[in-house]
């Protein structure tokens, strides 16, 4: 699969664009806040029908302007798909495939394979829980169907379960009601317990041969999966604690509360395992994102027969030059979209079929014309 083409009107800052992507490297190259990460924001938006800094439709639309049109044209199993996507200021958006329109995202989802790779990823070992399942949730939403109704029905039963706890204080002939949305919270608790389970075993698998390259052999990643209750057990455990969420008026049981731990084990500590989170300085850290990141390109590969489309936004910046170098060459034979500051990066990576943008406030043109 590859994306041949954009076209933006009215999207952020860009008035008007179309711009066509070969099948290797495109590198936007320019200075800050002059439009290369919102265009990886429509590319990530029309694939992934959400935008990537969690903004709403409305800030998407170009300043005093009502309305913002997406259109890409993309190439999957050797024939052309057309995605349109109309943002609306006070209306709901409109997705049309080829030219018919769909009523439900999750029609849509997975029709177009992408991963984004941002600064803020190489955060994800040491910032909170809240990071690492948002980003399990991410990709197992657009890979796994199933997962995503799951996911969709227990964030509704889990919101309507703490109103319910809120209001059983002042109400408290409610309090049979609980049992309903306890089986409900269980039912599709469970199913998500046990598909990140899969998914974090697979991305673990995946993670520990390209870390120990990234490492130069010197240390061994392991991913594990911190569930707060067991499938199985799970609406025993809602029951089992059910005066305590009465008490704080909110559930403190279920995959909302699951978390991921990075265990390193260096030759300099023989069989002695660290969790990086914790333990680990900020190279090593970013080491293990960076191995988790490209995981998931494989882990896509490996899920859905195709390769996805990697959108890189300015993160050789953040990296050294070795990490720099396992990136880029690994990420050769895949169709890429790059941001940077600079070109220096890539002076020693003369890529196939690549091909470099200025861009300069919303506009974009041919490197050096």
């Amino acid at each position: 699969m590859i994306i041949k083409s954009i076209d933006l009107l009215d999207f952020r800052n860009y008035e008007e664009l179309h711009l066509n992507f070969d099948r290797g490297i495109t590198i936007l190259n320019g200075e800050n806040a002059q439009g290369k990460t919102n265009l990886l924001e429509a590319v990530y938006l029309a694939a992934c029908c959400r935008s990537h800094r969690g903004a709403k439709d409305r800030e998407m639309i170009r300043f005093q302007k009502d309305e913002a049109h997406i259109r890409m044209l993309v190439q999957k199993d050797n024939r052309d798909i057309r995605i349109d996507l109309h943002l609306k200021k006070d209306k709901s958006r409109g997705i049309a495939v080829n030219g018919v329109p769909l009523r439900k995202t999750r029609d849509y989802l997975g029709l177009v394979n992408c991963v984004l790779f941002s600064p803020e990823d190489l955060q994800i070992v040491k910032e909170g829980p809240a990071e690492r399942r948002n980003f399990i949730d991410t990709e197992l939403c657009l890979l796994d169907k199933i997962y995503l109704n799951s996911y969709m029905q227990y964030k509704k039963a889990l919101e309507q379960r703490n109103q319910l706890l809120k209001d059983i204080s002042y109400m408290p002939e409610l309090q049979d009601t609980l049992d309903s949305w306890d089986e409900q919270l269980a039912r599709y608790g469970s199913e998500i317990i046990l598909r990140r389970e899969e998914f974090i075993s697979d991305l673990s698998e995946i993670t520990k041969p390209i870390h120990e390259k990234l490492s130069g052999g010197r240390e061994s990643l392991s991913l594990v999966y911190e569930k707060n209750t067991e499938a199985e057990k799970f609406l025993q455990e809602l029951r089992k604690t059910r005066d305590r969420d009465l008490r704080a008026k909110t559930t403190g049981t279920g995959p909302h509360r699951d978390d991921v731990s990075f265990i390193l084990k260096t030759e300099n500590q023989g069989e002695e395992a660290l969790d990086a989170r914790i333990y680990g300085s900020q190279g090593q850290q970013r080491t293990c994102a960076l191995s988790v990141k490209l995981a998931e390109i494989e882990l896509v590969k490996l899920r859905t027969g195709d390769e996805p489309v990697l959108l890189l936004d300015d993160v050789l910046s953040e990296l050294d030059t070795l990490r720099q170098q396992y990136l880029l060459e690994s990420i050769k034979d895949i169709q890429t979209i790059i941001t940077c500051t600079g070109l220096t990066e890539f002076v020693s990576h003369p890529f196939d079929q690549s091909q470099v943008y200025d861009v300069e406030k919303g506009r974009i043109r041919k490197h050096g014309e």
